[in-house]
């Protein structure tokens, strides 16, 4: 029986050593007799059309033995099902990734079989198919073997009748797919379809009567924080990689800085740039990279975060654009487990925030208990949205998806539902006697004031806030209780996006953080948030008394 292992607990010294991160083949032979096939195939954009043998770095090698080398010749199945591979732009991804998909089908043993390149765009799909087709059109041997037909890119062998399909996401369909081997390319930007997940498993379904099949995702690092199917991958490979999930089918390759580099922006250090662009030197150059980083650094507008992005795998978080709220350098380090069942328990007063939009935008819901013994403001918050959110935002629709399943967002079928709910949460916190003041903007309020007399909400419970530069004071008593150590909070996913896409605009000697100047990333839940500060700020007395007797 083979023994093998896809941890790589060792990872970080690795990188920063330039030693490898893919582990040696399971089939040392099965691998070797791959990689020679591989490596005769011609890179027909590059100046005389070199082999991948003449023009590869090691790690494309070591890569390609991975996979063939996963597979048992004896019994006929692969060991090794799933792969990842995490690398910067411009590291000749796609064009490995042809390589690979070609290789695969002059190995394939089966007739009429099906391989298949699924890509989120035509573009991307192209990126793919054009040096497929390229290194049969540059071989004399292969233009024998395959036809070329580039209207649907479609390769197919002229004697097994086997086929490399290079599929569109968004033109072509996966419905009915029987392909044993596939490879999806730029993963993140399935992360943003509501319908990946659906399309994966539509797409892989023909793999349970394939033994011998694969899937590769390739991928760089998203322009926005991680979402849907893309984050999901990605958290699973590091698991696997850092050996908290044994999964020896599942192998994650990720050229990604060490947290401690990024901690101490290391990254941006022209000599570290190494670490992510294993191919510097032939497709990457270090030049250019310096001189990109030195015209976007000074950049508000987003471009150096999306250039961190692609070209060093940075993920985008909470901390990297420079118009960025002052909080959110503080707010993952106050992230603590914070239930709202701990608030009616621990705290001895409630203040809320509830802020919300019409049906595209988010209704949210912030409450801030103080603790009765720390004195430590403790916070939890949840928002709701209609389901037409999904249609009419569906660039959010995933990510939207992802933090209802994780319990920080309700989507709801009919209007009214989410104003019932969240008065039903005021009304809890009103009957333990801990509620002092609801803090909600004053314009658009009809619904949410309806629901919250049905739960017999007195009126004069109800505050409003006034929002623009008069909620600077909130939002700075906010940045300082953070930094203090004295607000705590949940650490929900949700609120970790809308702290990020908060962004601050100075307006003479106050700041603002407004929808409209955080565009297009929802931040109600953090609006509702700095609503229940502005109540807490003012030291609520507690409501329930304990009195104690004495005898003399």
């Amino acid at each position: 029986m083979a023994e093998w292992t896809t941890a790589c607990l060792e990872w970080e010294k690795r990188l920063v050593e330039r030693a490898s991160i893919i582990p040696a083949p399971i089939f040392a032979d099965q691998a070797e007799y791959a990689l020679g096939i591989f490596k005769e195939l011609r890179v027909s954009d590059l100046p005389g059309k070199p082999t991948f043998g003449e023009c590869s770095e090691q790690w494309v090698f070591d890569f390609v033995k991975a996979i063939f080398g996963g597979y048992d010749a004896e019994t006929g199945k692969q060991l090794i099902r799933e792969y990842g591979l995490l690398i910067s732009k411009k590291n000749t991804k796609s064009t490995i990734a042809a390589g690979i998909m070609l290789t695969a089908v002059i190995l394939c043993w089966r007739e009429d079989e099906e391989h298949l390149i699924l890509a989120p765009t035509k573009e991307v799909a192209d990126n793919s198919f054009k040096p497929a087709a390229g290194m049969i059109r540059a071989d004399e041997e292969l233009s024998d073997m395959f036809q070329i037909q580039d209207h649907i890119r479609t390769i197919t062998h002229r004697v097994t009748r086997n086929t490399l399909k290079v599929v569109a996401a968004d033109t072509d369909t996966v419905s009915g797919k029987k392909a044993g081997r596939i490879l999806v390319d730029e993963l993140w930007l399935f992360g943003k379809r509501q319908n990946a997940e659906a399309m994966f498993m539509e797409a892989l379904g023909g793999q349970v009567s394939r033994e011998e099949g694969w899937v590769i995702f390739l991928t760089t690092q998203s322009d926005e924080p991680p979402a849907g199917v893309f984050k999901e991958k990605l958290q699973y490979w590091r698991d696997v990689r850092d050996g908290k999930i044994p999964d020896r089918k599942t192998l994650g390759i990720l050229y990604e800085f060490p947290e401690s580099m990024v901690e101490n922006k290391k990254y941006l250090l022209p000599e570290n740039f190494y670490i992510t662009n294993p191919n510097m030197g032939r497709s990457v150059s270090a030049e250019w990279l310096e001189d990109q980083l030195r015209k976007n650094q000074s950049k508000t507008d987003g471009t150096l975060q999306q250039f961190l992005a692609k070209h060093l795998n940075i993920e985008i978080g909470l901390n990297l654009r420079s118009d960025r709220w002052a909080g959110v350098d503080f707010w993952e380090q106050q992230a603590q487990s914070v239930t709202f069942e701990d608030l009616l328990n621990r705290a001895e007063v409630i203040t809320v925030g509830i802020d919300g939009g019409g049906l595209d935008d988010l209704l949210g819901f912030s409450a801030i208990g103080r603790d009765k013994n720390t004195r430590e403001w403790l916070c939890w918050c949840h928002a709701w949205a209609h389901k037409i959110v999904l249609e009419r935002r569906k660039s959010e629709a995933s990510r939207l998806l992802g933090f209802q399943k994780e319990g920080d967002l309700t989507i709801v079928e009919f209007v009214g539902e989410d104003t019932d709910q969240l008065a039903e949460l005021v009304g809890r916190i009103h009957e333990a006697e801990l509620l002092d003041k609801i803090g909600i903007d004053p314009s658009g309020v009809g619904s949410i004031l309806d629901a919250l007399t049905e739960v017999e909400i007195p009126a004069e419970s109800v505050v409003g806030i006034s929002q623009g530069w008069r909620l600077g004071g909130s939002i700075k008593t906010t940045e300082r209780k953070l930094a203090e150590g004295v607000l705590i909070h949940a650490g929900q996913p949700m609120m970790a996006w809308c702290v990020g896409n908060a962004r601050v605009e100075p307006k003479g000697n106050a700041i603002l953080i407004t929808k409209q100047a955080s565009g297009k990333g929802k931040i109600d839940p953090l609006m509702a948030l700095f609503n229940a500060v502005s109540l807490m700020a003012l030291n609520p007395e507690a409501k329930k008394q304990d009195y104690q007797v004495f005898f003399i």
